[in-house]
């Protein structure tokens, strides 16, 4: 099968086509044809060889997110699916994955999940890391509740634009924030209340006055070395931050954190337990039951992969980075 493999960390270029064997699954297992892979900044961090939560053997196959049709089942009993079926895989917290950015993967049965209809191959794709990312940020670890306020900082992203999804469909009032026209044209239409640019002078101030100079409850935090200071000062008391992105490191008085009595929480996929993991599974099938959907910004061949991992980094995509494998 054709697959992306990286042989050594470095940049982008170290992303290559390569003919490898088509994985066998074991029991417990599913192998699935796929059509589509996700593409996460996490990937782009794996890639580089600078990644603190560790670094896969070399030679790997990057990716845990796609969609496709399930082609073979493994042994044992009690898998949910039969070939053909139409399946979406977010396996960042699969036992075993072979990876993505190919045209086959295999991973525990417990990390597929149907793909409605409604959904292509392409947002199917798109659904895995950003969903599951957004669910365990907003409801586990951030507690938003119906009423309260929540800045998702960052918000045409992927996993941004899953978030103000869930939390409107939650029932919270929705400011999001983006750093380009494309990106702030996009949230209204994901029902965002009110939008603001965060490459713009005084952006804050504006979050302020439309919280009567209260401050938001929640703050979903995409990128902490850049804006966790901002948060904390647009933080309304007892408010809580969870940072689901981080680039770098960050000098900033503590003393911010406790003038608000404010929640710093971290968000890792990796950390996700058993029952949160199917309680966010639910809350993201039922808001794509009711029309949530992924916001695609472009669509790679495989081979194209360096470019897909060049430009999720640039940031401004405005939605969700794919690439196209059938």
């Amino acid at each position: 099968m054709k697959a992306i493999c990286v042989t050594r960390f470095g940049g982008p270029e170290v992303l290559a086509v390569a003919d490898v064997q088509v994985p066998e699954p074991r029991a417990g297992e599913v192998r699935i044809r796929l059509r589509a892979a996700g593409v996460n900044p996490v990937e782009t961090y794996i890639r580089s060889g600078n990644y603190a939560a560790g670094l896969p053997e070399l030679p790997y196959i990057p990716g845990t997110d796609g969609a496709g049709v399930v082609e073979r089942i493994g042994g044992g009993e009690g898998c949910p699916y039969k070939p053909g079926d139409r399946v979406y895989v977010a396996g960042a917290l699969s036992s075993r994955i072979t990876g993505t950015y190919a045209e086959y993967v295999v991973c525990d049965a417990q990390s597929v999940y149907p793909l409605p209809d409604t959904l292509s191959f392409e947002q199917g794709a798109g659904l895995g890391t950003p969903g599951l990312t957004a669910c365990q940020a907003l409801f586990r670890r951030a507690r938003l509740t119906p009423g309260e306020t929540v800045l998702i900082h960052g918000a045409s992203g992927g996993v941004g634009s899953l978030a103000a999804q869930l939390a409107r469909m939650h029932g919270a009032v929705v400011f999001g924030t983006a750093g380009s026209e494309r990106g702030l044209a996009l949230l209204s239409g994901i029902g965002v209340h009110r939008s603001f640019n965060h490459t713009e002078d005084g952006y804050t101030d504006k979050i302020m006055e439309a919280t009567n100079n209260r401050g938001v409850d929640v703050i979903i935090e995409m990128l902490a070395n850049i804006n966790l200071e901002k948060d904390l000062m647009v933080l309304a008391p007892r408010g809580r931050v969870a940072i689901v992105g981080n680039r770098g490191t960050l000098d900033f008085n503590p003393r911010l954190a406790m003038l608000k009595d404010a929640e710093i929480l971290g968000v890792m996929l990796r950390n996700m337990r058993q029952d949160e993991l199917i309680a966010n599974t639910h809350i993201l099938n039922a808001a794509l039951d009711v029309g949530a959907r992924v916001i695609i910004s472009a669509v790679y061949p495989m081979e194209e992969a360096p470019k897909a991992h060049s430009d999720i980094m640039a940031g401004g995509s405005g939605g969700k980075l794919i690439l196209k494998i059938m």
